[in-house]
């Protein structure tokens, strides 16, 4: 079974995407996959699905809709048989989640393979990073993104994609390939203006692609959004980049064997 959350809820089998049910029985689930192989306590459950004034009902609710999304996981289970994916548990449910059976938890263990091997192999991290990237399908929780339990993990995840991204970029511009990201370096730098990383990512991939004054434009660019909206100006990173774009410092030329085969 394949659950994802790298985009709006959905639950995959061989045959295909499941029906989920309406609002409820979606947050029930989403609650039970952020804390995957874990216990939830009925109590927390009724205190996420219904807030600090949770119906008289809702305990039996609460009951209903898992026995709804046990149905709907399993549809094959016979009548009576105990679920395997749903689990009761002393005061709680248990979903149980098969290792990589998470789109998030396979995102983040490419996350970490790519970094890991970032430093001394920039094509298989460039491989590693994309595959990652490729998990995603939107906004995370798309469906769900105004419920409170949600708000934290759409945080960390949101953030968790972008240091990915950075991650990757890196990469391809090791690989040679600064010309094809000036574009989407200027899309991600819109988006992202206080990202410094981002901005020195664009700085290094237009001065490859010869393009130093506009290289030079972004820094000054960055200098104005950071002294104004955070009343700061920019940091090491930044300013050592731009002295050695001023210099023509050779050591931003690619070298050797990937400088050849980009054309640089």
């Amino acid at each position: 079974m394949d659950f994802r959350i790298l985009g709006p809820l959905e639950v995959h089998r061989d045959v295909g995407p499941l029906t989920l049910g309406a609002a409820k029985q979606r947050a029930l689930i989403a609650i039970l996959l952020l804390h995957a192989n874990e216990v939830v306590s009925s109590d927390r459950l009724v205190d996420e699905l219904w807030g600090a004034r949770p119906p008289d009902t809702a305990a039996n609710a609460l009951q209903v809709y898992v026995a709804q999304l046990r149905k709907a996981l399993e549809p094959e289970r016979a009548k009576g048989a105990p679920s395997s994916v749903v689990l009761t548990r002393p005061g709680g449910y248990l979903l149980r989640v098969e290792p990589d059976g998470l789109d998030a938890e396979r995102f983040e263990r490419l996350l970490a393979e790519g970094t890991a091997v970032a430093a001394s192999d920039a094509a298989a991290a460039a491989e590693l990073l994309h595959e990652a990237l490729g998990l995603w399908r939107g906004d995370p929780l798309a469906d769900l993104a105004y419920e409170p339990f949600a708000q934290a993990e759409i945080a960390r995840l949101e953030e968790l994609r972008v240091a990915a991204l950075e991650q990757r970029i890196d990469a391809d511009i090791a690989l040679g390939h600064h010309t094809a990201l000036v574009g989407e370096l200027e899309a991600l730098v819109r988006e992202h203006p206080l990202r410094e990383r981002l901005r020195s990512q664009l700085m290094l991939a237009l001065c490859r692609a010869g393009r130093q004054a506009e290289a030079l434009d972004v820094y000054q660019d960055a200098h104005r959004a950071l002294t104004e909206e955070l009343g700061i100006v920019p940091g090491p990173e930044l300013q050592r980049l731009e002295q050695a774009i001023l210099r023509q410092d050779p050591e931003l030329e690619l070298q050797g064997e990937v400088a050849a085969e980009s054309g640089a």
